[in-house]
């Protein structure tokens, strides 16, 4: 059975081999013309996805942890969920976390993810110590900001095209609580939704769900949800257990108008300007996952994620017309998340910059990759870029417009010879 992307689109025949030690991870890189590293499949698009892979799942153990400093060292394929059920009830919490627990630490890193405080703590590279890097020849090398930079800088965000990260240091972050106070505002249109962003831009964490189907007066209305961890309370954390969807939706489930009534439905179970109230760790950060195979509502076709981000001061009128696009042509999403960024790192392939992001899914359909076309011509009007760990369809030219830093990972891939082991379906569309 081949593996799939949590997209489930492209389809593709494979064969893995499980990374269980150094040893044979060594003799099968000798042995096979090309590969790529697949943690949980968590990745949306072709990432991952190539005739050869090296699953990291079984490579899952806890090396070390300094609960004195908030130190974790573990192995690459070891879940978040995983590690929060450990440092949480100790008074610690991931600095940087998606908006799913599920995935890999390798995976994390090889994304450089980021989370719903990019604007206060960055990227999760932020939060790497350091790191371990199985090269194409074999030789092992320890990355960190001051040691071995140039693969640091091309690993953390390079979508495992550097080589197979094999464990990490993680810094993590204190906290007195696991409970959450929430702040939900409710706002009637992009301009309100703007300025909201900006009155709490000094909370810790902040994301905003946002209507796209929305059109008028009411473009880009939304609810913005902000948090930090409370003071009170206490540090147990019991994961809940997720319902499950256990078939495929039909194809004509996901239309313009079941869409625009459940945006409607979301939009209006918030009666209040603002609310208050205290929430859990999953429910604040991985709504979700409280969805087994959530997947499985876009259809056998599968769908994509559209990420983009938008400089800073190009944000508010690139939203405009991009929302303004999508409503025009009904194929809404109803997961659409808009978030506020702060300044860029150095990371070669990083997707954040600062500015605001807006993430939309898309069930795989006849017109679809046409209205992308037409976003991504407005994306780089804008200044912007695309994300990669989302992507399953932008051109190399459209890509690389938004990456001023593409030659030098380019380069750093054919000097080390990672270009002829370490490939994805999506490295050979953009020529990475």
């Amino acid at each position: 059975m081949s593996l799939l992307s949590w997209g489930r689109y492209p389809k593709i025949e494979n064969e893995s081999v499980a990374l269980t030690s150094n040893t044979t991870l060594r003799s099968y890189l000798k042995e096979v013309d090309e590969c790529i590293a697949y943690g949980n499949g968590r990745s949306y698009g072709d990432s991952a996805l190539n005739r050869h892979l090296i699953t990291t799942r079984s490579h899952h153990y806890f090396l070390d942890f300094d609960a004195h400093r908030g130190i974790l060292h573990v192995e690459c394929g070891i879940l978040l969920s995983e590690i929060l059920e450990l440092i949480v009830p100790r008074g610690w919490f991931l600095k940087v976390t998606p908006g799913t627990k599920l995935i890999t630490v390798g995976g994390a890193i090889a994304s450089d993810v980021h989370g719903k405080n990019h604007h206060i703590e960055g990227c999760f590279s932020e939060s790497v110590i350091e790191f371990s890097l199985m090269l194409p020849s074999g030789k092992i090398i320890h990355c960190s900001h001051t040691k071995n930079k140039k693969y640091f800088y091309a690993t953390c965000g390079g979508m495992g095209l550097t080589g197979i990260i094999l464990d990490a240091k993680i810094a993590l972050k204190k906290i007195s609580s696991s409970t959450i106070e929430q702040t939900t505002i409710k706002t009637a249109n992009l301009d309100e939704t703007f300025e909201a962003f900006e009155r709490y831009s000094s909370a810790p964490y902040s994301v905003a769900w946002i209507d796209c189907l929305a059109q008028g007066e009411a473009l880009g209305r939304s609810l913005l949800m902000c948090g930090d961890f409370s003071s009170k309370g206490d540090l147990r954390y019991t994961p809940k257990t997720p319902l499950n969807i256990p078939c495929d939706f039909p194809s004509f489930a996901l239309n313009s108008m079941s869409v625009k009534a459940f945006n409607w439905l979301y939009y209006n179970r918030i009666s209040e300007p603002v609310s208050t109230q205290e929430v859990g760790i999953d429910t604040f950060f991985y709504p979700l996952d409280a969805l087994q195979h959530w997947n499985r509502i876009y259809g056998k076709a599968g769908f994509t994620q559209y990420q983009f981000i938008l400089p800073k001061a190009q944000s508010y009128d690139g939203l405009h017309a991009i929302l303004s696009a999508i409503a025009a042509s009904g194929k809404g999403s109803f997961l659409a998340v808009l978030k506020l960024y702060g300044p860029a790192n150095k990371n070669y392939l990083s997707f954040p910059m600062e500015g605001y992001s807006l993430a939309l899914d898309f069930k795989i359909e006849a017109g679809l990759f046409e209205l992308l076309d037409a976003l991504d011509a407005i994306v780089l009007e804008y200044g912007g870029r695309i994300y990669l760990s989302k992507d399953v369809r932008v051109c190399k030219e459209v890509f690389e417009q938004g990456y001023e830093q593409i030659e030098r990972f380019r380069a750093l891939r054919k000097e080390q010879k990672m270009d002829t082991t370490f490939n994805s379906l999506q490295s050979k569309r953009l020529e990475l």
